[in-house]
C-alpha cells in the first residue's frame, strides 16, 4: 500500500506542476506574475489553516524559523521568475530546461566541497547538454549559445537555481518536522514574501474578473498538489533520485505546449527531452 502511495504522490507530481504552468502562462498576458502569485500563496494559505491545531502544538526552534524563511524566500522568488518565463517563452522549451538543475549541483558541489564528477556524471552532463541542443532548436535554425540571451531561458534557470537550493532545505526541514508542518508553512512563507514584493513592486493586487481568480484558485490547487506530493516523495526517497523521476513532467509539459499553445518542433523536443532525462538518470549514479 505505500508503494501504491509513493507511485501516486509521483503522477500527481509530475502532472500537477505543467498543468499549473499551462494556466499560468494564460493568465500572465494580463496579470503581473507577482500578483499572480501572490493570489495562489493566498489561496493555499487559507487551505492550510486546517491543520491549525497541529501548527499551534508544533514546538518551533530557531533553526525551523531560520529555514521556512530561507526556504519561503527562494520559492517565491523562484516562483515568480517561473511564471514571467513561461508568459514570454514556450513552455515546451522551458519546462525541459528542469534537467540542468542536476548539472547546476554537479557544479557547486565540484566548487563548494571539491567533490569531482565520476564517470557517469559526466556522461549525464554530456547528456544533457545534447538533448537541450534538441530543445532549443526553432524551425530552420541551427543550435548557438546566443539562445542563453533570451530572457526566458535566463529566468527558467534562476528559477531552476533557486528551487533546487529551497529542495534540499525543505529536504531538511521535513526531517526536523513533518510533511504537514513543512507543507503548510511553504505556503504561509510564501504569502509571507509574496506580500512584501508585491507592495515593494506597487503592482496592482485587485482583480475584478472572476475567471481569473478561479484560474488561479486552480493553480493554487494544483501547485498545492504538486507541493504536497514532493514533500511525501522527499521523505521516501533520496532527493536526487526524486528529482530525476520529476524530469518526466518535462514530457507533459512539451505536450501541453504543441497542444494548446501550438508550439513547433513536438517530435525533435520530445527526443530531446529523453535524452536530457536520461542523463538526468546517469547523474543519479554520480
Amino acid at each position: 500500500m505505500t508503494k501504491f502511495i509513493l507511485i501516486l504522490f509521483i503522477l500527481i507530481r509530475i502532472f500537477s506542476n505543467p498543468i499549473a504552468n499551462s494556466f499560468q502562462k494564460k493568465l500572465a498576458d494580463s496579470i503581473s506574475s507577482i500578483t499572480i502569485n501572490f493570489y495562489t500563496y493566498l489561496f493555499l494559505s487559507i487551505g492550510c489553516l486546517l491543520n491549525i491545531n497541529k501548527l499551534i502544538e508544533y514546538n518551533y526552534n530557531k533553526e525551523f524559523i531560520t529555514l521556512v524563511f530561507i526556504a519561503g524566500f527562494l520559492c517565491t522568488i523562484g516562483m515568480i521568475c517561473m511564471i514571467k518565463a513561461v508568459n514570454i517563452g514556450e513552455l515546451s522549451v522551458i519546462g525541459p530546461i528542469n534537467s540542468y538543475k542536476s548539472v547546476i549541483s554537479l557544479i557547486i558541489a565540484f566548487f563548494l566541497l571539491g567533490e569531482i564528477p565520476t564517470f557517469y556524471g559526466i556522461i549525464g552532463i554530456i547528456l544533457i547538454i545534447i538533448g537541450s541542443r534538441y530543445i532549443f532548436l526553432e524551425d530552420g535554425s541551427k543550435f548557438s549559445l546566443n539562445i542563453l540571451n533570451r530572457k526566458d531561458i535566463q529566468l527558467r534557470f534562476l528559477a531552476m537555481t533557486l528551487t533546487g537550493v529551497e529542495a534540499v532545505i525543505l529536504k531538511k526541514i521535513i526531517l526536523i518536522s513533518s510533511v504537514e508542518i513543512c507543507y503548510s508553512f511553504w505556503c504561509f512563507m510564501g504569502l509571507f514574501w509574496s506580500v512584501i514584493l508585491l507592495i515593494l513592486s506597487k503592482k496592482q493586487y485587485f482583480i475584478k474578473n472572476i475567471k481569473n481568480l478561479f484560474l488561479i484558485l486552480i493553480i493554487s490547487i494544483c501547485l498545492g498538489l504538486m507541493q504536497y506530493s514532493t514533500n511525501y516523495v522527499f521523505e521516501k526517497m533520496h532527493v536526487g533520485l526524486a528529482l530525476a523521476i520529476f524530469q518526466l513532467s518535462s514530457i507533459v509539459t512539451i505536450i501541453f505546449g504543441y497542444k494548446f499553445f501550438h508550439e513547433s518542433n513536438l517530435k525533435t523536443k520530445l527526443i530531446g527531452c529523453i535524452i536530457m532525462i536520461i542523463g538526468s538518470c546517469f547523474i543519479i549514479f554520480n
